[in-house]
């Protein structure tokens, strides 16, 4: 069975402005999500199913459809809206932040019923990172509890026009994930790589740390595991105003508690994305000098 492509583009880029996904950076209007979907064709996905939300829906499927793909692959969507709770919960009263990268995945529980990878929209990831995955995915059909993500070299990953949170890695020498901690404000600054944690103190990170770009890749029995596990997050944190539910803390717990393991893939892919308005003019040389080689 082919793995589905589970792509998150339900967030409208605060820092950037305006729907960035929607973005053409490449020579001929290409946006990031076409080369991803094309990698990912290649690769043997055979079905994407993208997390949007209804304020943009719209111009959203004007753009990313079936047709837009020649056909190639089958194309789904699903939505993430802040009412979108498991029974018995509701959006405390002046919320308007999102719910996080693994209440997005929930979204698409009914949608996706095999072995699957999900990815950030506005994140290039490379080719050989969607061929790695699918390969490992194609193995994966009618198990559970055997997860697997693509780590990146911390160093590759950062801008050079503002701070990035990531996701950092501690792994095992079989290639296991250990534990993952979502660092957040990570920088260049003259002492190296650096974070700010909660109180405003700087720490350093090795240049090579490995670290998650959101590639990830899950068995169909994630949903249970993680609908599950935010009944428990809500119960604690459903009040609060800016609290988020994400892809690090499940994981973490799953493998913590013994019902998952998670395998470290490893490719020779560059990432790149767009996170500041700053870094669009890096993207677009970048793209550029890939269809220059044959690539695209």
């Amino acid at each position: 069975m082919k793995p589905t492509l589970l792509v998150l583009a339900a967030g409208m880029g605060s820092r950037y402005g305006g729907l960035k996904q929607m973005d053409g950076v490449g020579p001929h209007g290409e946006i990031i999500m076409d080369y991803s979907i094309e990698d990912a064709i290649r690769a043997g996905f055979g079905k994407v199913v993208f997390v949007i939300r209804h304020s943009f829906e719209e111009e959203f499927k004007r753009h990313i459809n079936a047709d837009h793909f020649g056909g190639r692959i089958q194309v789904e969507y699903v939505f993430q809206e802040l009412d979108k709770l498991p029974a018995g919960f509701s959006v405390p009263e002046g919320r308007e932040k999102p719910w996080g990268t693994n209440h997005a995945i929930l979204m698409a529980k009914d949608a996706i019923h095999e072995p699957f990878a999900i990815i950030n929209a506005d994140d290039f990831y490379g080719r050989d990172a969607f061929e790695v995955m699918a390969r490992h995915l194609m193995t994966l059909d009618g198990t559970e509890g055997r997860y697997c993500m693509v780590g990146y070299r911390l160093e590759n990953t950062l801008s050079e026009n503002g701070t990035v949170s990531r996701g950092v890695c501690e792994t095992s020498k079989e290639g296991l994930l250990i534990g993952m901690t979502e660092r957040t404000s990570i920088g260049r600054t003259p002492n190296g790589i650096e974070y700010k944690d909660a109180d405003g103190s700087m720490h350093p990170l090795a240049a090579d740390a490995t670290v998650s770009m959101n590639l990830f890749g899950f068995t169909p029995d994630y949903f249970a595991k993680s609908e599950k596990l935010f009944v428990d997050f809500l119960k604690e944190h459903g009040q609060e105003l800016k609290s988020e539910y994400y892809i690090p803390f499940a994981v973490n717990t799953f493998i913590h508690n013994g019902s998952a393991t998670m395998t470290v893939l490893k490719t020779t892919a560059q990432w790149f994305g767009v996170t500041y308005k700053e870094d669009r003019p890096m993207v677009v040389a970048r793209l550029a000098k890939l269809h220059d080689q044959g690539v695209y």
